[in-house]
């Protein structure tokens, strides 16, 4: 019997397909393309593969959860297919894009409707998945952990007891058995059909949100719709709620039938707190609401660094799918580090280390077909450019053809006095590097284009993180290869197609009487630019007003860890690149900044940092840490429950910085309770982070990280409300939970 998992999708052709099962070759390299035999299993979230060992005369299985699967694309769309399956007809071929650092899996089937049956039927279970309510991932919860281990259909006290050390709880077996008997209304010593459904039902009580929903229900545990309101309006948990938003609310989470009454039963109190409005995310941020036609300047640009590496930046291998990567979550300004490669085609990698390389051409074409698949709004390729002129000319050539209209050529509208939008900007991909003249001479204003090439400044990464390499050392004689040269010869080709980001080496902020060009903008290593922050706050403010300011990390972060984005983000520069293939506290406030406005990749800055004469509101905060639910073991190697301990931070201007931890819950990662209140005092509102994270408490060693979850105080809603947690890697957990209040005051 199908899982609630696939329910609407009984007898679709794909699913029947891939529950039947086909033969697909599975694609490693040129010569190694095995046989094996995919199958879906019955509980639609796993994949079995099957491969038979014939020197064995055996079988080797495994499986695929559906939980990490990112993607599934069609055709040559991955490095793999690119290299290893050109000889196969496109429509046969198919990748699955895991979510985590996992290698894809490259597939070719025997035909291309067998091909078609799997990608359309992986991806409407994906589709499902991703729009099941948390209450119906809930209800399939206990059977992802396959408590049922016979395949009989039925839960003997042994897998009951298995079940209950997979979730997280610990019972005694007195309890436990006195639960099992409860719930055995069959006598048969096992559970099955709905005697298992109630003992989830025990399990999932939430008693936390019962006590709220009697507070304001009758005494026959009904909420009529004045009472629904009195509470949206006492814990603030709908702004402006009226008569007509309770009576929405009922009409769309009451799940039993009501004759017609407006009430709410205690199930659809549960469903609407579970439900997106009852998320900690104000879902209005979800999408793209903040003014889109302000210049370039005044937003913050979502970044990456050494976009093409896919690990350390000293030996780790360069990939067009670390772009892919980047782009698919949300990043709009990819960097291409681009030396002179065999056969007058320019390469990409990270110079003078051993880190693999790839054709810059493969780079530009995974960037346009990625490049607008998460976001419209505009794209920008940072250039570091160590190629001869031949090879330049080339990278223009490869730039223009590929990417056709898409490529910003010349100034929007013939402006040249400020910057474009994004919103005038949308679709298009612009070039930052270096440029031979103005950009009024690009459009024939002055008359001074005639120039075929010419020698400029090369202020690369590596020259600008010298000292500092040097200082740290870490061996500064990798860089100094590149820095034999401080002159660069320029083509003509590759200048003409940098509009808006024209590099130039950083000499001082601007003084009134002679001001740089809006489009001349400056890299800064992660310590020159804090050194700026900490001596110039004010006039780096006032800079990033009209310019744009790129960032990047240290050169002694070989091993591609990442700085603290926050405090650049507070004097306004926009382009603050991290290594986003390297998961930590960096990357999960970097996501957490870059999922509001619609996950679009820009950010509107607050008013202050793109106004001279504005100020800011000072709030308190009162986050109430509730309950969580469902927390998973992530180090599976200790043979014990998870204590859980939460975690929260404030990450903002340096005197709202603070955090405050609950106490740990011993042995109960499936529904510990806190009920701890803390409380913070915040200046700057519009430029705060808050983190919640959760580890296991271990007392002799390391905790275990669990999960997190960052957000900006700007996207919090008040109220009772539900954080769902991202793993390490920024995915978020099927089930796992944590239950808050938060309040808001103005300190004026």
């Amino acid at each position: 019997m199908l899982m609630l998992f696939c329910a609407g999708l009984q007898g679709d052709r794909d699913l029947l397909f891939l529950l039947k099962g086909s033969q697909l070759l599975k694609v490693k390299s040129g010569s190694w393309r095995k046989e094996r035999f995919y199958k879906l299993q019955e509980d639609c979230k796993t994949i079995w593969q099957e491969s038979k060992k014939i020197a064995r005369h055996s079988a080797f299985v495994s499986t695929v959860s559906i939980e990490d699967i990112r993607d599934v694309r069609p055709g040559h769309k991955t490095e793999g297919m690119e290299k290893y399956a050109k000889d196969v007809p496109e429509h046969r071929c198919f990748s699955i894009i895991f979510k985590d650092q996992r290698k894809n899996l490259d597939l070719i089937a025997s035909s291309e409707d067998d091909a078609n049956h799997w990608i359309s039927g992986l991806k409407k279970i994906i589709a499902k998945n991703n729009s099941m309510s948390q209450r119906q991932k809930l209800q399939q919860y206990p059977l992802h952990f396959k408590t049922d281990k016979n395949k009989d259909n039925k839960m003997s006290f042994k897998e009951l007891k298995s079940f209950l050390r997979e979730v997280n709880i610990q019972m005694d077996d007195s309890y436990a058995k006195q639960i099992f008997q409860q719930c055995d209304k069959s006598k048969t010593e096992t559970l099955e059909d709905e005697e298992i459904e109630t003992f989830y039902k025990m399990l999932t009580e939430r008693a936390e949100i019962d006590e709220i929903f009697a507070k304001y229900s009758s005494a026959e545990g009904i909420m009529s719709r004045d009472n629904l309101l009195r509470f949206l309006r006492e814990k603030q948990q709908e702004e402006g709620a009226v008569p007509e938003s309770a009576l929405s609310l009922i009409e769309r989470y009451e799940p039993n039938e009501t004759g017609g009454l407006a009430i709410m039963t205690k199930d659809g109190f549960l469903m609407y707190l579970l439900s997106a409005e009852g998320n900690i995310f104000n879902s209005s941020h979800s999408k793209v609401y903040q003014d889109m036609t302000q210049p370039l300047s005044h937003y913050l640009v979502s970044s990456s660094h050494n976009t093409y590496l896919m690990e350390d930046q000293i030996t780790g291998p360069s990939s067009t799918e670390a772009y892919i990567r980047a782009l698919t979550k949300g990043c709009r300004c990819v960097e291409l580090d681009c030396w002179d490669g065999p056969n007058s085609e320019p390469v990409i990698y990270h110079g003078y280390t051993l880190t693999s390389k790839i054709l810059f051409s493969d780079a530009i074409k995974a960037i346009k077909n990625y490049a607008f698949k998460t976001s419209p709004y505009p794209v920008i390729i940072s250039l570091e450019n160590h190629c001869s002129l031949e090879q330049q000319k080339m990278m223009a050539q490869h730039m223009k053809t590929i990417l056709g209209d898409m490529l910003l050529v010349m100034p929007v509208d013939g402006n040249i006095s400020d910057f474009p939008s994004p919103e005038q900007l949308k679709g298009k991909i612009l070039v930052k590097g270096k440029k031979l003249n103005s950009l009024e001479d690009t459009i024939g204003m002055n008359g001074n284009s005639s120039m075929e090439a010419e020698d400029v400044s090369d202020e690369d990464e590596a020259a600008e993180i010298e000292d500092e390499s040097v200082k740290k050392e870490v061996e500064p004689n990798l860089l100094l290869p590149c820095l034999q040269s401080a002159k660069l010869k320029l083509a003509k080709e590759l200048s003409d197609i940098v509009i808006y980001c024209k590099s130039v080496h950083f000499q001082g902020f601007d003084n009134t009487t002679s001001p740089r060009p809006f489009y001349e903008m400056s890299s800064f290593t992660e310590s020159k630019a804090q050194k700026l922050v900490q001596e110039s706050g004010t006039s780096f403010i006032h800079h990033n007003i009209r310019h744009l300011s790129r960032v990047y990390p240290a050169g002694w972060r070989t091993d591609s860890s990442n700085y603290n984005p926050v405090d650049l983000w507070n004097v306004g520069c926009q382009i603050i690149a991290l290594n986003f293939q390297t998961p930590g506290p960096e990357m999960d406030i970097y996501q957490g900044r870059f999922q509001d406005n619609g996950f679009s990749g820009y950010v509107l800055k607050p008013h202050f940092l793109r106004d001279k004469q504005s100020k800011f509101n000072p709030k308190s905060i009162t986050e109430g840490i509730i309950s969580g639910q469902q927390l998973p073991k992530v180090n599976k190697s200790k043979n014990s429950i998870v204590d859980p301990r939460v975690t929260v931070e404030v990450h903002g201007v340096q005197r709202d910085n603070g955090k405050k931890q609950t106490k740990v819950i011993e042995n109960n990662g499936f529904n510990p309770k806190w009920d701890e209140e803390f409380g913070f005092d915040i200046d700057v509102p519009e430029l705060a982070l808050v983190r919640f994270v959760v580890e296991d408490f271990d007392v002799s060693t390391k905790n275990d990280f669990i999960g997190q979850y960052t957000i900006p105080f700007t996207c919090l809603k008040q109220g009772y409300r539900h954080i769902h947690l991202l793993t390490k890697n920024g995915d978020p957990y099927p089930s796992a939970m944590l239950f808050v209040h938060i309040n808001i005051l103005d300190n004026n």
